[in-house]
């Protein structure tokens, strides 16, 4: 069985997500191994370790549910998946609490959450942020700025372009090339 898991591990996400709409566990197991470290780290820097591993929770079981609704336009499902993950978050904000309404419809039991998946949870953000850290470090200082602005603290170019002094345009091209370098080395 876990070749069969490693064979879906070489699929692409729009590959595992149209077979995880016709219900294949084994890809959205391959699926969930392959972007938990970055949704985990995303809810890890804004929220506390629990309600990170809840919310976390919630955005995969909304990815079961809403596996055929998605549209390949990328190589990679992780924007739509941060979409995913950032709408959660919001409703958990508005509501004051986590959404269970998803695993209702999944019929799932409520989760619990144990001191080793907190520990789980608070391990796969530390690692994630280290690499992160590891890789921007890596990035010229211009760009390592632009790049930390813009995906880590989430803020908007024309901010970004005040606070660096210079034009909105050169603060997109210093991204991008971040980006690009950044894809290059993880993909090495």
């Amino acid at each position: 069985m876990m070749g069969l898991v490693r064979d879906r591990a070489r699929w692409s996400d729009a590959q595992l997500l149209a077979a995880i709409a016709h219900c294949d566990d084994r890809a959205f197991s391959a699926f969930y191994r392959r972007h938990l470290r970055m949704v985990v780290g995303w809810y890890a820097r804004r929220t506390d370790p629990e309600l990170a591993a809840d919310l976390t929770a919630e955005v995969f079981a909304a990815v079961l549910i809403g596996s055929a609704r998605y549209e390949p336009i990328h190589d990679s499902a992780a924007g739509w998946l941060l979409g995913i993950a950032r709408n959660v978050l919001g409703h958990s904000v508005r509501r004051g609490q986590v959404d269970a309404r998803a695993r209702q419809r999944l019929g799932a039991a409520p989760l619990t959450v144990e001191d080793e998946d907190l520990a789980r949870v608070l391990e796969l953000a530390d690692d994630q942020a280290s690499s992160v850290r590891a890789l921007l470090a890596s990035l010229p200082a211009d760009e390592r700025a632009a790049v930390r602005a813009r995906v880590i603290e989430e803020r908007d170019y024309g901010e970004i372009a005040r606070s660096l002094g210079c034009s909105e345009m050169v603060v997109r091209k210093r991204v991008s090339r971040g980006l690009a370098r950044l894809r290059a080395r993880v993909a090495s």
